[in-house]
């Protein structure tokens, strides 16, 4: 089978760049080492700035903010930072009468301790509930509802 006469047969095909047209004119569009140059870590050199200037050495502020998880209240002391006058404090407790206090005085009414037994709840903190405020400050900080 011979080549019709026309048209030559070519040697080799053609190289990528030939094939796909790529003008070696414009930059590429990701960092190519140059001859001697080996590739970073990273994968390529950057290129330099193209049509921007170098960045100018400012120096740069660093503002640190500080983000203070939310804080849970239970029956114990808490360490924390004072929101309102912005020092570490360990919470003082107070302790008032709620629902489960008044709860357990009606349950023990109805069991017939009638004769004063009935307000022993008021005097257990374990069935009181909790407020948490600044020893500093006095600001309340938050509270804990047993019911």
């Amino acid at each position: 089978m011979s080549a019709p006469s026309g048209n030559p047969v070519p040697s080799a095909p053609p190289s990528y760049d030939e094939a796909v047209g790529i003008n070696m004119n414009y930059p590429h569009p990701y960092p190519v080492p140059g001859p001697g140059q080996k590739p970073d870590e990273k994968g390529m050199n950057p290129p330099p700035y193209m049509g921007q200037p170098p960045p100018a050495s400012n120096p740069i502020t660093v503002q640190t903010v500080y983000v203070q998880h939310p804080v849970v209240f239970y029956d114990r002391p808490v360490q924390m930072c004072c929101p309102s006058c912005n020092q570490m404090i360990v919470t003082r407790l107070s302790y008032d009468s709620g629902a489960l206090t008044w709860l357990s005085c009606g349950g023990l009414c109805l069991l017939g301790c009638v004769m004063g037994c009935c307000l022993i709840p008021f005097c257990i903190d374990a069935l009181k509930d909790v407020d948490h405020t600044c020893p500093k400050c006095n600001a309340l900080l938050g509270s804990y509802k047993r019911l």
